[in-house]
């Protein structure tokens, strides 16, 4: 197909159901915690900002299952802290809602923001009074 100024779109291809099956599975490993494999493959060229079809990210999921070894696995390797889900929730919305501590400090420290639109971390505290997640958000 062209454009208005005659340039052509690009195509991308369909992928097979196999293909589908694989990248689906990597929303399992980052659900299970299994860092070790998942991190491998990021490694080896799977997307570390990889979303599914609810927006989750491979951080998001990490973060939501409490996998602290992950998440700083994936922190280290540049996941986007600021990525949204389609609810509007980010991995620290995720951590701040859930109450875990460890992966509220580690996302702060990568410079995730509590203020950030949608459903941002801060209106989780002040929504489900968590002074304790407002504390650490606060700094």
């Amino acid at each position: 197909m062209s454009d208005q100024a005659g340039e052509t779109e690009e195509t991308v291809p369909a992928l097979t159901d196999e293909q589908l099956d694989f990248l689906n599975s990597m929303f399992d490993l980052a659900r299970q915690g299994r860092d070790r494999e998942l991190l491998s493959l990021v490694d080896q060229g799977i997307p570390v900002n990889l979303s599914n079809a609810s927006g989750d990210t491979l951080l998001i999921l990490a973060t939501y299952h409490n996998h602290e070894a992950l998440v700083e696995g994936l922190l280290a390797r540049d996941a986007d802290v600021h990525r949204l889900n389609d609810r509007g929730q980010s991995a620290l919305t995720c951590a701040v809602f859930l109450q875990h501590e460890g992966n509220v400090r580690r996302l702060v420290a990568a410079g995730a923001d509590p203020h950030h639109e949608g459903q941002s971390p801060y209106s989780v505290t002040e929504m489900f009074d968590l002074p304790q997640m407002r504390e650490l958000l606060e700094g």
